[in-house]
């Protein structure tokens, strides 16, 4: 039994599967790493663990320490699961990304853009032959915000509303934020083809898609945007399987 494991900037989201059956699936914040043996069942019973870390090595050794028979710190790589990695340096595109690019791929196979929403907002591209072109990092919807009233006297952090054209502070501020991302999607799609699909992942995701594939109110022509829950852990468990294959 395997467990797979994304622990991101804020988060940990972790996933019990056997062979391709999702058994058990969660969320956790980073600080409760240690609880995650009571919050799982069956935990004497996995025997592989597959993680994804981007939160840096106290917290990747937390996870060692668990006491798992097999662990593996999944890092990106030149080639794996039909994707082929264009990154400058392939070993510095983050692991999150990777594995999101893997499930997008190994999903669609076609050209695409792997939108993640979350404490950042990552805009990845994929061609038709499944090679990494490159992508964007700029903040998130919530980081966007708070950083303005963080650096803002008069801004407060009160949650607002979207609207094309805000009448007050707070839908002012969520809806630049909202608008930012929206519009460097945006951007990234008619640079690589008007219509090519978008999936979006992330915690974010939910507050983002809605608003996605949209331009001047006028849908874009072509495939629908896509919301893909939990999609590092999918391209985890396409990487575990890979090296299962490899390894024999």
């Amino acid at each position: 039994m395997k467990l797979l494991v994304d622990i991101g900037n804020t988060r940990i989201k972790w996933a019990r599967v056997q062979d391709d059956e999702w058994l058990q699936s969660g969320i956790t914040n980073l600080e409760s790493v240690a609880e995650l043996p009571s919050q799982i069942s069956e935990w004497s019973e996995i025997d592989e663990l597959w993680i994804s870390n981007v939160a840096g090595n106290v917290i990747g050794r937390q996870i060692l320490e668990l006491g798992v028979k097999q662990a593996h710190i999944i890092s990106s790589q030149k080639l794996q699961c039909g994707v082929n990695n264009g990154y400058a340096e392939f070993a510095q595109l983050g692991s999150d990304r990777w594995a999101s690019l893997i499930a997008a791929w190994n999903m669609l196979r076609s050209k695409c853009l792997v939108v993640t929403s979350g404490t950042a907002t990552t805009i990845d591209a994929l061609s038709e032959r499944g090679e990494f072109l490159g992508g964007l990092i700029l903040p998130g919807i919530d980081l966007m915000q708070s950083s303005l009233t963080e650096a803002t006297d008069q801004l407060e952090a009160i949650r607002g509303q979207y609207a094309p054209f805000p009448l007050n502070t707070a839908d002012a501020m969520f809806s630049g934020a909202l608008q930012a991302c929206c519009g460097a999607v945006e951007r990234q799609r008619m640079l690589l083809g008007n219509d090519v699909p978008i999936i979006v992942s992330g915690g974010s995701a939910d507050v983002l898609e809605p608003y996605l594939g949209k331009s001047a109110q006028k849908p874009y022509v072509g495939e629908p945007v896509q919301k893909i829950d939990n999609l590092v852990l999918r391209g985890l468990l396409l990487i575990s399987k890979e090296m299962e294959v490899i390894n024999k």
